[in-house]
């Protein structure tokens, strides 16, 4: 039985060393073993099948936005910062208002993501180190680069333990992070398939460690958009979060254990059992959302003058939908907004919702209740 780790970053002062010697990508042996190929085969066709599925939606930007939040909710609560469905969805989509801090850290994740998928667009599918430290940036909302004071200390939460030292010289990170992005985009790595090249950067960039904060949730990032740049998925829309959650102990377990080995083996196979699972579970989900938009497509068509596909997508885009967003979405008036909600919440295909600071939603209940079901 694996010894079970929770982990936290701490400062311990300058005499401090590094007991793991990161290593060049990729490993020279140990990672195609017959498990690994086996797990393998298994989590690209879960993975191919979520990337049709979800292709056939009527609107990807449904999905992106919605499971966007959904990856900021699992990946912040690794971190303990914890949400509830109903704080997720009141995150307004401009980012200025929030009821809460945890709001503001998801929106700031949301937004981190969304800048690293337009910098893989902008600059023709390179993960470049601009892109990430932008992306940390963001995230942090500050101004800072990689770690330059040295002190940074793994622990385990419970013992108390030093787990792991990171290395602590702003040259010897920079260096091990300009040696990341050559792997990222470079030919060493086109002999391997991507998702084992995927669970290769994850593991070396949790291990360079070269931010003061926000580690976990980057390297969680860098996991979808490897995904997009190998076009396995064309859109950023599965995230591992939700499963190492679930298996936290393992997930910090196996890090180390890596570390301390040089067995890749039981940390591929949890990554790539990971992307088999999650996979499985978005494909479901993508599967229900089509089905209830078709649903609420043939009733409200029916019974609404007013239907329109974008006033649908607005219903699905927002599961907590304003007249705001309506006015600016279908690009209609206050009044026209107001009685577009009103008569679908009047019909039951939406929910009044007083929230505080007299603010209004209207709730599409079935779809929050489907996020819900799938989170669990």
């Amino acid at each position: 039985m694996r010894k079970k780790l929770g982990i936290h970053e701490s400062y311990m002062g300058a005499k401090m060393h590094c007991t793991y010697k990161i290593p060049e990508l990729p490993p020279k042996e140990g990672l195609e073993t017959v498990s690994v190929l086996k797990a393998l085969v298994a989590a690209r066709a879960n993975l191919a099948e979520l990337n049709g599925r979800a292709a056939s939606m009527p609107n990807m930007g449904i999905l992106i936005d919605t499971l966007a939040l959904q990856e900021a909710k699992a990946s912040s609560e690794i971190e303990n910062i914890i949400t509830t469905q109903d704080q997720v969805f009141q995150i307004e989509p401009s980012g200025k208002f929030f009821e809460s801090p945890e709001q503001k850290e998801l929106a700031r994740y949301r937004d981190a993501l969304k800048c690293g998928h337009d910098g893989l667009l902008e600059r023709q599918g390179l993960l470049t180190e601009q892109t990430i430290i932008a992306m940390f940036r963001i995230l942090k909302n500050s101004n800072a680069g990689y770690r330059s004071t040295p002190g940074t200390a793994l622990r385990n939460d419970r013992t108390g333990e030093v787990v792991y030292v990171p290395p602590q010289h702003p040259d010897e990170i920079s260096g091990h992070m300009r040696s990341l992005e050559a792997f990222l985009n470079g030919p060493d790595s086109l002999n391997l398939d991507p998702l084992i090249r995927m669970a290769l950067v994850h593991h070396q960039f949790e291990s360079i460690h070269p931010f003061s904060d926000g580690n976990g949730r980057i390297g969680r990032i860098l996991n979808v958009l490897m995904l997009v740049q190998a076009e396995l998925l064309d859109a950023p829309i599965l995230y591992l979060s939700r499963y190492i959650t679930r298996n936290k102990d393992d997930y910090y377990t196996l890090l180390q254990q890596t570390r301390d080995t040089g067995d890749w083996e039981s940390w591929l196979l949890f990554i790539l059992n990971a992307v088999a699972e999650t996979s499985r579970e978005t494909t479901y989900l993508v599967e229900q959302v089509k089905k209830l938009m078709a649903d609420y497509k043939h009733r409200i068509r029916d019974s609404c003058k007013f239907y329109s596909q974008d006033l649908l997508n607005n219903m699905f885009r927002h599961p907590y939908t304003r007249i705001e967003y309506v006015m600016d979405e279908l690009s209609v008036s206050r009044p026209t907004a107001t009685r577009y909600l009103g008569e679908l919440a009047d019909q039951g295909y939406l929910m009044r919702l007083q929230a505080p600071r007299r603010r209004i939603y209207f709730v599409n209940v079935p779809l929050v209740a489907l996020f819900a079901d799938v989170s669990q």
